[in-house]
C-alpha cells in the first residue's frame, strides 16, 4: 500500500502541524516532532490525536 505522493505533501501531524513521513511497513505515518504514529487503515490514514499509539510504546 502506498499513499499518493500529493496527499502525503498535504498532509500534516494534527498536533503540532509539522512534517510526517511513511513508515518502513507503509501502515502508519510518523511525526517525529510528536513521537506519534497515525494508523493507516483500509488505505486511510486516521489522522486523531487521540487514535495515534506513541512511537516510545511500541508496535
Amino acid at each position: 500500500m502506498t499513499l499518493n505522493k500529493d496527499l502525503l505533501d498535504i498532509l500534516a501531524c494534527p498536533k503540532c502541524k509539522g512534517e510526517i513521513h511513511l513508515n518502513e511497513a507503509e501502515d502508519g505515518l510518523i511525526c517525529d516532532a510528536c513521537r506519534l504514529r497515525y494508523e493507516i487503515r483500509d488505505d486511510i490514514p486516521i489522522m486523531l490525536i487521540e487514535e495515534a499509539r506513541s512511537l516510545d510504546e511500541g508496535p
